[in-house]
């Protein structure tokens, strides 16, 4: 995560989770350490795993103190293992204590997106077939987790409702149909914009087609009829798998063909990745 994507985009939510952390004090701190004290603590990787999201980590106690040095060993995408020391942070420990959980927070989140991202990702390697993440992410954790599935080796599907037309179920029924809800976005959008629309059935693909859809999402279809669908789609549109895909089920997927699978698990449903800050010192 670049400088200025920080800037523009990260600082103002890491500001705001630390203010959820830290209404006015810390008051456990400043009982124990009234006074400024140099000191250092180790980042430790406390299981296996990928790392992501460390310049988020390092933001957390800087814009608590910009003077705060902090030291990787590792680099996102590295894989990391049980026991490994990641990291030192130094400066004021009244900072490393304050900014302790709000950065680890980051961090395991990002850190376990990315670790099962990439174990998905592994899975289809060897075939033509994009691993993509969904909208169904943490509230104002959007940019974390969708940089954590890069990071893991997946790709991103749009990034909010402004960034593409993707007409699902409830659109389809707000308009009338399949074949009028893409004619009706075809209208809408600019001609650059391609145009998605998720089908249930074999009958509403070929709706979608004649009608120009640019993508076609397969949603909770058989592995059959998707077989049958990217036949149908061939040169005409780009498919997308979706529905309940995860690392249990992935590799059933993997022969299908589609261009792209998505899957919300990706970042609702991910484990943690074990971090730990320890060994916290005076120097």
């Amino acid at each position: 995560m670049n400088n200025i994507t920080m800037k523009l985009n990260a600082n103002d939510l890491i500001l705001a989770a630390l203010k959820e952390d830290i209404t006015s004090e810390d008051i456990s701190t400043n009982s124990v350490m009234p006074n400024y004290q140099l000191g250092e603590v180790e980042l430790i990787c406390k299981e296996d795993g990928v790392i992501a999201g460390l310049d988020v980590f390092k933001r957390v106690f800087q814009l608590l103190d910009e003077k705060t040095e902090v030291i990787f060993t590792c680099a996102d995408g590295d894989t990391v293992k049980n026991g490994q020391k990641l990291g030192c942070i130094r400066g004021d420990i009244r900072i490393l204590l304050s900014g302790e959980r709000t950065a680890l927070n980051f961090l395991q989140r990002m850190s376990g997106i990315a670790t099962y991202t990439r174990t998905i990702a592994d899975m289809l390697k060897g075939s033509n077939t994009k691993l993509l993440d969904t909208r169904k992410t943490t509230p104002c954790m959007r940019i974390f987790e969708k940089y954590a599935v890069k990071v893991g080796g997946g790709y991103n599907h749009r990034y909010n409702l402004s960034d593409g037309i993707l007409l699902k179920d409830n659109h389809i029924g707000a308009a009338g149909g399949v074949k009028e809800a893409v004619r009706m976005a075809k209208e809408y959008a600019p001609f650059v914009r391609k145009i998605e629309i998720e089908v249930e059935n074999l009958q509403m693909l070929k709706e979608a087609l004649e009608a120009g859809a640019d993508i076609i999402m397969l949603d909770n279809m058989s592995v059959e009829d998707m077989k049958e669908a990217v036949k149908l789609c061939a040169g005409k549109a780009e498919t997308e798998c979706s529905g309940n895909v995860t690392k249990e089920n992935v590799a059933k997927l993997v022969d299908i063909g589609v261009d792209y699978i998505s899957s919300g698990a990706l970042t609702h449903s991910s484990p943690i990745l074990d971090l730990s800050l320890k060994n916290l010192h005076a120097v």
